[in-house]
């Protein structure tokens, strides 16, 4: 749009869709996951003026998965439902979103303002009169909900809301009524952007906290760094590598956040995950003197079933917003200008540390003489395969414990749900995360990991994956059903098992073409044809939809979920002892 139109566009009213979807994509959003229901239909009208594409799902669970994949990627993102049926189908979705930190806008289309005040028997209601009840539900995994009722009120309500969304780091409820969508709201506002950037500190109490982590670190004999999940969704990824970068201090990641530092980095130290990790990086990360960890989100699965022995007294923790050494809190004082400052201060000359440890993909080691593909040798072969700027995404279960055993290349982004744990996200995630790399102009490949069981809950998504034409790597891991399931409870339980399918027909069947040329399927069955398939050049640059189906036997499983499953089983002893 010439500058003189948009200028005397904006110096008018516009309708609020259209201030609305202009917000969206001035904070980053490109496309936008949902389905369209009649409550919603007028304002996904506005969405091409506000240069935003509409993506669409075959359900909103999917597309809600699809924008949380989206939002890890591009930073935030936006999916629209309809009133009641649609909304509540998404809700899981939304869940994750808010207890993994991910910033995701729901806008729902409602019935109009007319009806509501009525009380009007309406479909999609619960004949009650009540269109409040489906927010109350969602304000509970929401940092902010607005409903958008009248026009001098809706321009702030979405600008506050977006803010919220970004600054906080978690989902937002926006309700539009249809009789809204076309009502006039101020246009100029948009001529200036929100402000997203993070509240500063204190700068007494900053200054403050950093000179006490500077005193404990320079005192420290042997300190490392522990950087977790909330150090990728609030943003401090600069600062880490800055830190680490300046400091060489040994680093470890948690399995949530891994690919948050350079793995190829002569820092990077390993996973720690309790009693779940490779026994040399439970002795260095447990013995050292201080642990700075960053970001930390103690989940069970996250901490090896709660299995950390640090002590408090030996740890700073650095968070959103606030800080903590050993016993002392300091809240309201937020990480970023912390780690920012600590940085710049440090004095390298009284600073110890010891050696990092190495890590490499453990190829030749867990190769054993049996051509089955086993779940030790797929995933370090798996770290070998990949390339620099992969996007992976791992499902729950045996993905997303496996692929700690891959060291990943310099500028992967690891994609994975351990805290809310809702098996089949990833098929949805995978979409949203190549979706996002598409719009930010990024050559990247997304590579998703996904049991059969998992995949069979949300399989409806490589439709949309061929649709957008997105450049999608799926390794479907064949194990007769429900491997994490068979370990917490019930090896050979028929609940365990599902449906043997034709995976490798799944692409044909969701709208690829007969001839595979818009997508190419495979199986896998021994460890010689997963090698020659990923030393494969055509394999490996070719662009599109990829499908393999890797055979692994059903009572295999990684390291990781063995040891976790022992810790389970010996908990419930003690508890029915």
């Amino acid at each position: 749009m010439p500058a003189s139109i948009r200028e005397q566009s904006l110096s008018q009213p516009v309708d609020v869709a259209e201030y609305l979807f202009r917000r969206l994509h001035q904070i980053g959003v490109r496309s936008v996951h949902g389905l369209p229901g009649d409550y919603n239909l007028v304002a996904l009208d506005y969405l091409p003026k506000a240069g935003l594409r509409w993506v669409g799902s075959v359900n909103e669970l999917n597309a809600a998965y699809a924008a949380d994949g989206y939002a890890r990627i591009n930073g935030i993102s936006a999916l629209i439902t309809t009133f009641g049926v649609g909304e509540l189908s998404a809700l899981n979705g939304v869940a994750g979103a808010f207890s993994e930190h991910v910033p995701l806008v729901h806008i729902v289309g409602c019935p109009s303002t007319i009806s509501q005040r009525n009380g009007m028997l309406l479909h999609h209601t619960l004949g009650n009169g009540d269109y409040n009840v489906f927010a109350k539900m969602s304000a509970e995994i929401s940092c902010d909900t607005a409903k958008l009722l009248h026009p001098a009120e809706i321009p702030y309500q979405i600008d506050h809301a977006l803010r919220e969304c970004w600054i906080r780091s978690r989902p937002v409820y926006l309700m539009l009524p249809t009789d809204v969508v076309q009502r006039k709201v101020e246009g100029k506002r948009l001529e200036e952007p929100i402000d997203l950037s993070d509240p500063p500190n204190d700068q007494e109490r900053e200054d403050y906290v950093v000179d006490v982590v500077l005193k404990s670190l320079h005192a420290a004999h042997s300190p490392i760094i522990l950087v977790d999940a909330c150090a990728i969704r609030h943003r401090v990824l600069p600062e880490v590598h800055d830190l680490v970068e300046k400091t060489h201090l040994p680093v470890f990641v948690t399995p949530m956040g891994k690919g948050a530092v350079n793995e190829t980095h002569a820092s990077y130290s390993g996973v720690y995950c309790g009693s779940l990790s490779d026994p040399d990086v439970k002795e260095r990360v447990e013995s050292a003197d201080l642990v700075l960890s960053i970001g930390a989100l103690k989940s069970d699965f996250n901490t090896g079933g709660f299995t950390y022995h640090t002590s408090q007294l030996n740890t700073i923790d650095f968070h959103s917003d606030h800080c903590k050494v050993r016993y002392s809190e300091y809240p309201g004082v937020a990480m970023k200008g912390v780690l920012r400052k600590l940085v710049e201060r440090i004095d390298l000359t009284r600073l110890q540390r010891r050696p990092s440890r190495a890590v490499v993909n453990e190829v030749k080691q867990n190769r054993d003489p049996s051509p089955t593909v086993t779940q030790a040798y797929f995933w370090p072969r798996i770290g070998e395969y990949l390339r620099e700027n992969d996007i992976v995404v791992t499902d729950t279960g045996t993905s997303s414990f496996g692929i700690v055993e891959a060291k990943f290349p310099k500028g992967v982004t690891g994609v994975t749900q351990i805290l809310w744990g809702s098996i089949g996200w990833s098929v949805g995630a995978a979409q949203g995360a190549a979706l996002a790399a598409m719009d930010l102009g990024q050559d990247r490949r997304t590579i998703l990991f996904v049991g059969d069981g998992s995949f069979q809950l949300t399989a409806q998504e490589v439709s949309t994956m061929l649709k957008h034409k997105l450049n999608v790597t799926i390794f479907l891991i064949y194990n007769e059903g429900y491997t994490i399931e068979r370990y917490i409870h019930g090896m050979e339980a028929e609940y365990n098992d599902v449906s043997r399918w034709r995976y490798t027909e799944v692409p044909r069947v969701f709208g690829g073409s007969d001839d595979g040329t818009t997508h190419r399927s495979f199986v896998v069955k021994t460890k010689d044809e997963l090698d020659r398939l990923l030393a494969d050049k055509e394999f490996n640059e070719s662009e599109g939809l990829k499908f393999v189906e890797v055979w692994i036997p059903k009572e295999d499983a990684p390291r990781a979920l063995k040891i976790t499953a022992e810790i389970a089983a010996e908990t419930n002893s003690k508890m029915d002892g």
